[in-house]
């Protein structure tokens, strides 16, 4: 009767509920988009409700659509997009605010005080990550600090704090569930990554009480099963792990060494470190890839805060294209840029540079300049991007990144691909299953329910579906990343007058 995984893939922009068998072929998928709020510049909010209701009515539609029964599933493997928050009342079981998404900038200044208090080196060792307003635990405290009657309930213990998949899992489970894995506990700047434990002097510091926070399990286990009232019967719980993790492990990128960029509202590159915590030099983040059977993965990430976003910015707001896929063929109506770079620092720009006060930029703009121009080097500037990140990568690691596995929804994107197989003179390889986010959490579920029998079966799985070689000179190449590097300078520390 187990046929199937069910995968839970929750975004930024919408909730999908995809279908694995056991070739790791997508059987079915159904997605459901949710609001995004903006309250003030820089301020971007969820409604939690939203996001379950969407999620469950995603699940539902796909059972309609594929006449599956729910008796025919293993398990349920659940992926997020990661630092997010969630702060809700244990007994009503609903959120007190909005949730705060990982892009919001509202606590920059607070994270600026802890800078400048000197803070930033215990808190790297310990949790892996740098000072930004990215991350969960400012974002807590700011809910405590301006939630009426917030910080009382929290120290009665009445209050629970989730990323999006413990709020899921709590609702999936009737309230009965307050869990999270190590991978989305490592992105709170609040869990030690090395002790594998919630940091008691981190919570004092951001005055969060314990009581708060969710259990840490695994990546890969059988956390509880679904309220039978939901569905009709129990299903397992049994995978989570945050979204950039979660596609690491559907690239089957399993050996240290081994990266993959996934290119969705943002871009985040991940690099396999094995059993090492490789401590950055240069801004990188130190977090958990997944705990399996008991072992834990390390990686070094780059966070790039806007990519897909960028183009749907060019056909939302400068409207030049009229659907994201577009843009592929108006940017392929010119041969180079035209002199045009376009620093994509709409809510600063993350690593390796952690400005919080970076702005967007266009620059290198003249008279001949087309929307065809501001195309390419919007699709440019994602590219170099990632190659910061990975030169980045690769000085910390001392490891030369071979190949990058490629994913997301720009990964489609043809002539994306090959700029930034130019760029890094290296060959990116997209599999021909894309949704490698979504397949990474029904992997991990798939381990834990024996529906997989183990991490060889999966790793022979991944094929790939398209190489992007280098064909651009290397000369041009350096070029076009020097006038880069003068450009991403000019949008640094913008601080415009109040």
């Amino acid at each position: 009767m187990r046929k199937y995984i069910l995968s839970l893939d929750s975004g930024t922009t919408s909730n999908r509920a995809i279908l694995f068998d056991h070739e790791g072929k997508i059987a079915g998928i159904s997605q459901k988009e949710f609001r995004q709020i903006f309250p003030l510049a820089g301020w971007v909010e969820h409604n939690a409700e939203e996001i379950w209701e969407s999620q469950v009515s995603a699940i539902k539609q796909l059972f309609d659509d594929t006449g599956l029964m729910p008796a025919e599933i293993s398990g349920i493997g659940i992926t997020n997009q990661r630092e997010t928050t969630v702060v809700w009342d244990r007994e009503t079981g609903r959120a007190i605010h909005n949730a705060i998404v990982w892009q919001d900038r509202r606590t920059a200044a607070y994270c600026n005080e802890l800078i400048r208090g000197g803070m930033e080196d215990s808190i790297k060792e310990k949790t892996g990550l740098v000072i930004d307003a990215y991350f969960s635990a400012s974002k807590i405290r700011w809910i405590l600090v301006h939630v009426e009657g917030a910080r009382e309930k929290a120290n009665e213990g009445r209050l629970a704090f989730g990323t999006i998949d413990s709020w899921l899992v709590w609702k999936l489970t009737a309230g009965k569930i307050h869990i999270t894995d190590v991978s989305n506990a490592s992105r709170t700047m609040l869990y030690n990554i090395h002790s594998l434990e919630w940091d008691k002097d981190l919570l004092e510091l951001f005055g969060i009480p314990e009581s708060m926070l969710p259990e840490v399990g695994s990546s890969s286990e059988i956390f509880g099963h679904t309220d039978p009232d939901l569905f009709g019967t129990e299903i397992p719980i049994a995978g989570i792990a945050g979204d950039q993790q979660a596609a690491l492990f559907g690239q089957a990128c399993m050996e240290k060494g081994m990266a993959k960029n996934t290119y969705g509202t943002g871009c985040f590159v991940v690099m396999n470190t094995g059993e090492e915590a490789i401590s950055s030099k240069n801004k990188l983040l130190t977090t958990i890839a997944w705990k399996i059977d008991g072992k834990v993965s390390y990686a070094l990430e780059g966070s790039i805060f806007v990519a897909g976003a960028l183009v749907q910015w060019l056909r939302d707001k400068l409207k030049i294209i009229k659907t994201s896929t577009e843009v592929e063929k108006l940017a392929g109506k010119v041969e180079n840029n035209g002199g045009v770079f376009f620093v994509p620092a709409f809510v600063g720009l993350g690593a390796p540079y952690w400005d919080p006060y970076a702005t967007g930029t266009i620059i290198g703009i003249n008279r001949d300049t087309s929307d065809a121009h501001i195309a390419r080097a919007a699709l440019e500037a994602i590219a170099l991007r990632t190659l910061d990140v990975i030169r980045t990568m690769e000085e910390d690691s001392g490891v030369d990144i071979k190949e990058l596995r490629v994913d997301g929804g720009a990964a489609v994107n043809n002539l994306l691909m090959q700029i930034q197989s130019d760029l890094l003179q290296k060959n990116v390889i997209r599999p021909s299953i894309t949704e490698t986010t979504a397949l990474g959490a029904a992997y991990l579920a798939g381990l834990a329910t024996g529906f997989w029998g183990g991490i060889e079966e999966i790793r022979n799985q991944w094929k790939e579906d398209a190489v992007f070689k280098p064909e651009r000179d290397k000369d041009s190449v350096e070029k076009l990343i020097c006038n880069w590097a003068i450009a991403l300078e000019r949008s640094r520390n913008w601080k415009p007058a109040e």
